[in-house]
């Protein structure tokens, strides 16, 4: 070990400066406080290097030092939680030390002003056992750190971002242990024009199974890790016994319904014809849910990792579960034969479907059968005639009323002597879900909700991670039933909360602003379509709108723009009603294993209904604050999920580059316009340059691009054959070609293309229409 030179501070003086100065504390404000110069900075920094080796400091190169165990005056933070009291809880953002990091409470300025997630440049402080930070100003997000793939060119290494928005490249100051071609996380450095990237993390082969995910949590900052606290808290709960004074409901025969390839399972659903005269062909329904508030308690390590994840992120390779697995994967996970912890919520509904009674109990049931929606569907389509598909969609969408005999059917008996088959014991249980299920339709037709068909993409992965197909995922009355279930349950938890002026998680969906209107107006003219303004626009609005469309070619982009006419649904304790679905009063209730929101709305219900332990009533300002933070969580969730199948799309396809595929116009800009490739999805570009020579001009109120001198016209919605070139999974992004090229040579004549059916050929007017 070196002695310290003379003229040199000693340890102890280096620590106590480190621990009172007011400002970070780095090898130049050291040598500054100590009058150091020359030779005696060499030495500085040799001594301070000892004494990190001896564990005194924690220091990282060019940043300050401090106290090990301890926190810079100053430093960056990151808010971790949001507790229940409404008091703000920060960790630092980089801790090196092996302990631990310490949890900072935050003195804000404006209650309720942080929110999980955010960074903040703080001033901290010790008191007593704890320490204390006061925020100094927000700093930009932790997406100001780039998401990349290295690449080198002559001796210099560059960095690509992942993101398709950000087409430019990085110079790369510092690459650490990360090779050319590698993943990496990086963060910015300098200032424009001279920003440089330093490699903080590598994460390995961009192209390799289960990356394209894993760029989508760094890149949004997504959680993916539980605490050790958490961790050890979920072992403990999940041998806990399910407790005395729960309904014994294991003699029903309740089945979840989920898809095949579900991870947890957080609902199940049991009918059965009720035998009340005053309730004449109605129904009898249990909708149990996963009792996950006897395992999560308020303020447990195990909530405040939920409270910061907000929700399970779903991906096609994997799941980011709001629950360490042992509870959303096992214990509380709905599966069948074991005895599983609900929250049962009984449901008493008309003939027509409407929801007569409900009440809720804390129960203990043993799942009959745990089916894929399509097995579902084919004992359906089987074993009940006149139940199967389409059927629910004749009475919910205003064609042929329900025949009697979809209703009340015999069961289907085998032929005497040979025993049932699996799809036939299945018939027992689904055929009365079935019957329910067309008298909540009823309901759902009265109240008209928005209908809009707009396929999902499924994603198939073999057990390598490799893509095997992408197609979008067939729309089952099975999927229906069980959606239906779901909000007659989400309903009734809304209001059983009303009745007793509880504070309610609700699920707001607010109609369209009047601007998105006039909007979809102008865009819905240049199909020759009208819409009047004057009325009250409802869901029905824009069903009728859809019914007088019908099959045209243009239906889809019409279908997407009243898509993105709506608006963004939200949770918050106030009650703006939920206008997609055409409920008055809405709730999430029945996916606690997933979302946050709904296992406040069960703590809720526990407390006020007095149904045990780990019951929760919040006042309305915590309930905004947690409203505000999940909102916020879901979007990105949705952003995450989004943006990855999208990369498995683009890996999907880049097998495909150089050949002509299929696409739809998408969108249009005054830049070019964005097609996707018909039956898989995935967005490309084909800029107005490739175009040809001749001028383009924008109508923005149609959405088209058309040629001055050719008239050709781009619109949104036409059909295309073009020609991939490039296909690109690391960041998503698509490229198209005309089939000829790039495009001609300036002052030719570009190839004809197919005129957009539906609407004028000669366009006059540019811009918005007011």
């Amino acid at each position: 070990m070196r002695r310290p030179t003379p003229g040199l501070p000693g340890r102890d003086q280096i620590l106590d400066f480190i621990a009172t100065s007011d400002e970070p504390a780095g090898k130049r404000e050291i040598a500054r406080a100590f009058g150091l110069h020359a030779q005696d900075k060499i030495a500085l920094k040799a001594l301070l290097k000892d004494m990190a080796d001896e564990g005194l400091i924690d220091s990282a190169p060019g940043r300050a030092f401090h106290k090990m165990g301890g926190i810079p005056k100053v430093t960056v933070l990151r808010i971790a939680d949001v507790d229940d009291g409404g008091n703000v809880w920060a960790v630092p953002e980089r801790w090196e030390a092996e302990t631990p990091p310490p949890r900072l409470r935050v003195r804000e300025r404006k209650r309720g002003a942080l929110g999980v997630g955010e960074r903040i440049l703080a001033r901290t402080e010790e008191a007593g056992a704890g320490w204390i930070a006061h925020p100094m100003k927000v700093l930009a997000p932790a997406s100001e750190q780039m998401l990349g793939v290295l690449r080198e060119e002559a001796g210099r290494m560059w960095l690509t971002s992942v993101d398709k928005k950000d087409r430019r490249e990085v110079a790369v100051s510092d690459a650490g242990d990360a090779k050319a071609g590698d993943l990496v996380l990086a963060e910015k450095a300098g200032r424009p024009p001279r920003i440089t990237a330093r490699v903080v993390q590598r994460l390995g082969d961009p192209f390799a199974p289960r990356s394209f995910s894993l760029i989508a949590i760094h890149k949004l900052g997504i959680p993916d890790v539980f605490a050790a606290e958490a961790l050890e808290e979920a072992q403990q709960v999940a041998t806990q016994p399910l407790g005395d004074g729960r309904e014994d409901l294991r003699h029903l025969p309740i089945v979840a319904i989920d898809p095949a390839d579900a991870r947890d399972h957080d609902d199940a659903v049991w009918a059965a014809p009720d035998d009340d005269p005053a309730n004449p062909g109605g129904w009898k329904a249990i909708v149990a849910i996963a009792d996950v508030s006897f395992y999560v308690r308020p303020g447990s390590a195990l909530d405040r990792e939920a409270r910061a994840r907000g929700n399970s992120v779903y991906f096609p390779d994997r799941v980011v579960p709001m629950l360490p697995e042992i509870l959303s994967a096992d214990v509380c996970s709905l599966k069948a034969g074991d005895d599983r912890a609900a929250l049962a919520c009984h449901l008493t509904i008309t003939s027509s479907g409407v929801l007569k009674a409900w009440r809720f109990t804390r129960a203990v049931v043993r799942i009959a059968a745990n089916i894929a929606y399509e097995d579902a569907q084919a004992v359906a389509d089987k074993f009940l005639p006149g139940t199967g598909r389409g059927t629910a969609r004749e009475a919910s969408g205003g064609g042929a009323a329900t025949s009697e005999n979809s209703v009340g059917l015999p069961l289907h008996q085998p032929a005497a002597g040979s025993p049932p088959s699996a799809g036939e014991e299945l018939t027992v249980v689904l055929r009365p879900l079935w019957s329910c299920w067309h008298a909540l339709a009823k309901a759902r037709a009265a109240r008209q909700p928005l209908e809009l068909d707009l396929p999902e993409r499924r994603v198939v992965l073999d057990e390598q991670g490799r893509i095997l197909s992408v197609a979008p995922r067939e729309r089952l009355d099975s999927m229906r039933l069980i959606e239906d279930y779901m909000i007659a349950a989400n309903v009734a938890a809304a209001k059983a909360l009303e009745a007793k002026k509880a504070p309610v998680m609700y699920r707001d969906h607010e109609p369209p602003s009047r601007e998105k209107l006039v909007a979809l107006k102008d865009y819905l003219e240049t199909f020759g379509v009208p819409l009047a303004l004057g009325q009250v626009v409802k869901p029905a609005t824009f069903n009728h709108l859809l019914d007088r469309i019908g099959d045209a070619d243009f239906r889809p982009q019409v279908m997407e723009q009243v898509l993105r006419t709506q608006t963004q649904a939200y949770y918050g304790p106030m009650n703006h009603s939920h206008f997609g679905l055409g409920l008055g009063s809405y709730a999430h209730f029945t996916s606690p294993i997933r979302r946050y929101a709904d296992l406040v709305v069960h703590r809720a219900l526990v407390s006020t209904y007095a149904l045990g332990p780990g019951g929760a009533a919040p006042d309305g300002g915590e309930m905004e604050r947690i409203g505000e933070a999940i909102s916020r969580l879901e979007r990105r969730a949705m952003e995450a999920e989004r943006d990855t199948t999208d990369r498995y799309v683009a890996a999907f396809l880049s097998e495909r580059v150089g050949q002509m595929v299929e696409t739809r116009i998408t969108g249009v800009t005054n830049f070019g316009f964005f097609a996707t490739v018909d039956g898989i999805g995935g967005d490309g570009l084909m800029p107005v340059r490739d175009l040809g020579g001749e001028y383009f001009r924008f109508d923005e109120a149609a959405r088209t691009l058309t040629g001055e001198t050719s008239g050709d016209i781009f619109a949104l919605g036409q059909r295309l054959t073009l020609k991939l070139a490039d296909a690109n999974p690391v960041s998503g992004a698509l490229r198209f070609e005309l089939p000829e090229g790039k495009g001609a040579e300036p002052g030719s004549r570009p190839p004809r293309i197919l005129k957009h059916r539906g609407r004028p050929a000669n366009i006059r007017h540019q811009g918005r229409r007011r």
